[in-house]
């Protein structure tokens, strides 16, 4: 087990985590967010998911009430204990009621939260290894009290202490094995989506794209230049009207000559 001054260190870094690191948190284990029914296909942040089994659900629900069940009864019985007036020195008192006060603060504030978010998400592994971690924060500290309650406390307390350690002892190793069940199916998945994507693409016909081939030694083509339409001289020659006299420089047709009677 490690040293009872790293303990208190290790799940104050889980409370910070989980948002609870200042201070006593007003959260009770029963107002947890509220979760959407079996088999919803949207999580707690409105994105859709997966539809959950039910029997994946209902396993889950059975771990979470026992775990609420246990909080519940280690609240109480971690108020019951007397360590001021245990018989020993004040530090180890001091550090067994700073040990308590982190445990009640988590099982207050950080507990609910993690649970809240696993019911809004049961087959997620990241919020499945969050409760997993806080528990395994939550016994170790817990069991470093309930070792000062059998050296320096009453044999009720000691019992009492170390039956709700057993109970998140048992509920930290069905979490261990939900991980490994969710983390199996999740890698199961994958290899067969990539299997179906891989035949999809087979599937597809392959065209091959067209070719277009450059001459790079052609000789560059000369502008076509456009040649300017010339106008033609008109043919057509005005003729003078009658009685008029033709303009200079034309000839004058002779005049006709009446023909004799024979």
């Amino acid at each position: 087990m490690a040293s009872r001054g790293l303990i208190p260190t290790v799940l104050c870094l889980v409370l910070t985590t989980a948002g609870f690191g200042q201070g006593p948190a007003a959260v009770s284990p029963s107002s947890s967010t509220t979760a959407p029914a079996a088999g919803s296909q949207y999580s707690a942040q409105g994105k859709p998911s997966q539809p959950v089994s039910y029997a994946s659900v209902s396993q889950l629900n059975g771990m979470l009430a026992q775990l609420e069940a246990t909080s519940k009864d280690t609240q109480g019985d971690l108020v019951k204990l007397r360590i001021e007036h245990w018989k020993t020195d004040n530090g180890s008192k001091k550090q067994a009621l700073a040990n308590v006060d982190a445990i009640q603060r988590n099982l207050q504030g950080a507990l609910p939260q993690i649970v809240g978010q696993l019911r809004a998400a049961p087959e997620d592994v990241p919020a499945t290894f969050k409760l997993y971690r806080n528990l395994d924060a939550l016994y170790d500290v817990l069991g470093s009290v309930v070792e000062s309650t059998g050296a320096f406390g009453s044999k009720d307390d000691l019992q009492t202490l170390s039956n709700d350690l057993n109970a998140f002892e048992t509920t930290r190793k069905q979490m261990g094995e939900r991980i490994d069940t969710l983390a199996t199916a999740k890698e199961t998945e994958i290899v067969r989506l990539r299997a179906d994507l891989k035949t999809a693409q087979a599937a597809i016909p392959l065209v091959p794209p067209k070719k277009i081939l450059v001459d790079d030694n052609e000789p560059p083509k000369k502008p076509a230049v456009k040649k300017k339409p010339v106008a033609k001289p008109g043919t057509a020659t005005t003729k003078p009207a009658a009685g008029q006299t033709p303009a200079s420089g034309q000839p004058q047709s002779a005049p006709t000559q009446p023909q004799k009677p024979q």
